[in-house]
């Protein structure tokens, strides 16, 4: 993988996230159409791909709906064609131990078949969907994402012909993904994100970046980002170190300490600006296709 810095640095805009609460911020995108228009202004901003969750319109909270997937996806290609777009697969893999009983779910529990995680991938088709690899504590519950059925869901996204962007948060995902590359339920040299920053994962810190970055296959492609305060410093960072950048509402709300970005754009023009202080070249969507070998 690259351990010099890129000539053009791609940056993905996080829009909306999984975890992020509406009322953590009021210029969080909840609609259709407000997470639309947010990838859009982040494209003009900087952003070559758009990485989407989406909402329950009336309640904002996480949604795994195909038709508003569908209605995303449709009103930013009505727009903006270049634009590259990454949805996630991450929703469905999340348990709550019941108090009495552990091995009975509690209210908050998302584990749902893989098949149905990779519906609305199939049948969109977008540039690149995610594939998380980990397995871990989040909160008070924990996340599953076992072997059998990564490799489920990897062989369904290869089917439909599109990306996955492997996103590994401490160090046993990386050694499964490598396993995976190995056995063919992956090709290589492979698209990779290393979240930093999640607590009981990966710490947000130079020592750890390099170490995930290392336990990569060799030609990877990877982006490196922090969650919380660690999200611009990492953008610099993972520039250094030969990667590329991730942004946005998902991951960061504040612009500084107690200042509420007041939307994505704010934060790709932040990243932007840190990127070309250290000589870094924006990339462009068409750089992004290109370098990625998208259509």
């Amino acid at each position: 993988m690259a351990s010099n810095p890129q000539q053009k640095v791609i940056i993905t805009c996080a829009v909306t996230g999984n975890l992020t609460k509406p009322e953590q911020s009021p210029y969080l995108p909840i609609t259709p159409q407000q997470i639309a228009d947010s990838a859009l202004e982040a494209a003009e901003a900087g952003a070559a791909i758009a990485h989407i969750h989406v909402r329950d319109p009336e309640t904002g909270r996480p949604s795994m709906s195909l038709d508003l997937y569908r209605d995303v996806v449709d009103r930013i290609r009505a727009r903006n064609a270049q634009l590259v777009i990454n949805l996630t697969t991450g929703p469905g893999g999340r348990f709550v131990p019941s108090e009495d009983d552990p091995k009975v779910a509690a209210p908050g529990t998302t584990l749902m078949a893989p098949e149905k995680r990779v519906e609305h991938v199939e049948i969109l088709r977008p540039d690149i969907c995610t594939l998380d690899l980990n397995t871990m504590n989040s909160g008070g519950e924990v996340v599953i994402n076992t072997p059998r059925n990564v490799r489920k869901m990897a062989e369904r996204i290869k089917a439909v012909g599109v990306l996955p962007e492997i996103e590994l948060f401490d160090s046993g995902d990386c050694h499964l993904a490598r396993d995976m590359f190995a056995d063919g339920s992956l090709k290589g040299p492979g698209l990779f994100s290393l979240v930093l920053g999640v607590k009981y994962g990966f710490n947000a810190s130079p020592e750890t970046m390099i170490y995930g970055r290392d336990l990569l296959p060799p030609g990877a492609i990877w982006t490196g980002f922090g969650i919380g305060r660690s999200e611009f410093p990492m953008v610099a960072q993972a520039y250094l170190l030969g990667g590329h950048v991730r942004v946005g509402m998902e991951d960061n709300l504040y612009m500084s300490k107690g200042v509420l970005a007041k939307s994505n754009a704010e934060l790709v023009v932040h990243a932007a600006d840190i990127l070309r202080s250290v000589g870094a070249t924006i990339a462009s969507a068409a750089d992004a296709r290109a370098m990625l070998g998208l259509s």
